[in-house]
């Protein structure tokens, strides 16, 4: 009885050792100046891959530790997890939480860092948005952050809360929201993420789908330690595009941390090429090599086999045209940093 007992207490200590080991592998990220830094002073860049929503992977039988191996083979070093409004309300917080929670699990064991993406696209204002599985409402959203504060306080492997994916008006087709509403709407999610003891960094976007940082220049989020956020895809501008990409949003590495947490180029062949993504490999290297010289972070979109631009296409993770540039990039660049 007594070494059952005593074999119960090493188990319940094992698990919980655990437990703690898990939510502090990885070291803590933070801001400092505008670079990430480690929690010893190291700057960070992050140069990783999106995947599809979780709720869809789990739904596909691909939501499992050997996605994620796959990810750390191509050269990543963080995972950006985009959750659907739609899908938090379908599969309820409690289950959704364990998929987050797995999610998380399998990418402190292989060293990889976190954004947790509430992946909306509208006006979050106005309540209008792109498509039926963005919609969302203010509080619903307000409440993501408030339990995603709580249940992953002290969790370093979930660096970053993306507040909302892709901010836009579609040119008054969903409203109107001036940049000062839009950044008493981020104080208001900061705030409240902060109120609950978690120091993830906030990651901000833009208007136009996440494109335009213009006003930043003269009116910033007013909350430190915050990051913010462009998804710069081709057909935004065209070529040359790296003077206009200065002027549009990369004069904030100057003064803030800037994440690039969707990048990427399709074909016109390609399966899914639409606007704003098609071109080649030129975007390809422009964006990286831009990036480099600014140290400026990227993810990019997406490491799947249908969402596009798609980085593979099949399960044996064939690269696809932009899979196979990424693929070398991030490989190349992260065993440089």
């Amino acid at each position: 009885m007594v070494k059952l007992q005593t074999h119960l207490l090493l188990l319940t200590f094992s698990v919980l050792l655990s437990s703690a080991f898990a939510q502090t592998a990885l070291k803590k990220i933070k801001v400092e100046g505008n670079q990430f830094v480690t929690q010893d002073g190291k700057a960070m860049v992050f140069r990783g891959l999106n995947v599809a929503d979780p709720d869809n992977l789990h739904t596909k039988g691909h939501w499992e530790k050997a996605f994620f191996q796959e990810i750390k083979n191509w050269g990543a070093n963080i995972v950006r997890f985009p959750v659907h409004p739609s899908a938090w309300r379908k599969r309820g917080k409690a289950e959704y939480l364990k998929l987050l929670d797995d999610g998380v699990k399998w990418a402190t064991e292989l060293g990889l860092y976190v954004i947790i993406d509430w992946h909306s696209i509208g006006n979050l204002r106005t309540e209008m948005y792109q498509s039926d599985n963005y919609e969302t409402t203010q509080k619903e959203t307000f409440e993501f952050w408030r339990t995603m504060a709580k249940h992953f306080k002290g969790n370093n492997t979930v660096a970053f809360f993306e507040l909302f994916n892709e901010p836009t008006v579609a040119g008054g087709q969903l409203g109107t929201c001036s940049w000062e509403q839009w950044k008493t709407l981020n104080e208001e999610m900061i705030g409240i993420i902060r109120a609950h003891g978690n120091d993830a960094i906030p990651l901000v976007a833009g208007f136009n789908w996440a494109y335009d940082l213009t006003p930043v220049k003269e009116n910033p989020i007013n909350a430190v330690g915050i990051a913010y956020v462009s998804h710069p895809y081709p057909m935004k501008r065209s070529k040359p595009w790296e003077d206009k990409w200065t002027v549009d949003w990369g004069f904030v590495a100057k003064k803030y941390p800037l994440i690039l947490t969707e990048i990427g180029f399709s074909g016109t062949e390609e399966v899914g090429a639409h606007v704003p993504v098609i071109s080649d490999e030129s975007y390809g290297e422009a964006i990286t090599k831009y990036t480099a010289e600014q140290g400026i972070s990227w993810v990019g979109w997406v490491f799947d086999d249908r969402w596009a631009p798609r980085m593979f296409s099949d399960w044996n993770f064939t690269p696809t045209r932009q899979g196979k540039y990424f693929k070398k990039a991030l490989l190349e660049y992260n065993s440089n940093k």
